[in-house]
């Protein structure tokens, strides 16, 4: 049995879908009772926050699929993710009989955030950090889910791509990697599933645009998970929960971004 950590981002609209949720923590919790592998969660929340943005009459700003935060914005953004969408999946995984623990980048000093780019304002970089905590926790049962939001070495709170963010958690952890959002994986021009993709080949379907806006971000951050963890990572989608459990096992049901 593995006993490589397995670190699943979950991301796009699935907080909003309780049923989803619902069925994905199912699948987590019967796992867990094989006791296999540590599981940990990371999150964004982009759509709670755009809710947000919206209701306060505050304009979003993207940059190459990067949110632009402004630093008066962080507090909302931070209230958001590490609030409201970490207290939600948590609520989610307790109905769903699974003991989960909430927590962000910086419980732990599990990752170092510095500034990316001053154009994106308070939006950090994520680097591994220490990963002892997120070990103890893990190995006590219960599991961690952890939302996108870090602080920098003077304590400012940053807003980091949850994509990163999970790549940084899991080179931590020298954990496995699965990036779960609304999209199957990456498809062809046609709309069809690849199941394995090199850096070259992604490259070209770049250039092409059959990749495009945040997807190029998603692939560019996977193929850096792959190279920093030494072993191929996954995009795959939440919609079909019941094959959850065959990816937890290692089975592919994605696009495999090799080496």
């Amino acid at each position: 049995m593995s006993q490589v950590p397995f670190v699943i981002k979950l991301g796009g609209a699935v907080l909003s879908c309780t049923e989803t949720l619902e069925k994905l923590f199912g699948a987590i919790g019967q796992y867990q009772q094989q006791a296999q592998r540590p599981l940990l969660l990371v999150h964004g929340g982009g759509y709670l926050v755009d809710d947000l943005m919206a209701k306060l009459q505050l304009e979003t700003v993207k940059k190459d699929g990067l949110r632009v935060t402004p630093a008066e914005q962080i507090p909302y953004i931070a209230g958001a993710l590490a609030g409201t969408a970490n207290k939600l999946l948590q609520g989610q995984a307790q109905k769903a009989g699974v003991a989960a623990v909430g927590l962000s980048l910086a419980d732990g000093g599990l990752c170092q955030i510095s500034e990316l780019d001053p154009e994106l304002g308070a939006v950090g970089k994520a680097a591994p950090g220490d990963s002892k905590l997120i070990s103890q926790i893990m190995a006590a049962g219960f599991l961690p889910i952890v939302s996108s939001i870090g602080l920098d070495s003077n304590g400012a709170l940053m807003n980091v791509n949850a994509d990163q963010a999970a790549v940084a958690v899991a080179a931590a952890l020298d954990a496995e990697l699965v990036l779960l959002s609304d999209v199957s994986g990456v498809l062809d021009g046609k709309g069809r599933l690849i199941n394995q993709l090199t850096e070259s080949e992604a490259e070209a379907l770049i250039t092409q645009a059959v990749i495009t806006d945040g997807m190029i971000v998603k692939v560019r951050a996977a193929f850096d998970a792959a190279k920093a963890l030494g072993r191929p990572i996954e995009v795959a989608t939440w919609r079909y929960p019941d094959k959850l459990a065959d990816l937890f096992d290692g089975q592919s049901i994605g696009t495999k971004f090799s080496l």
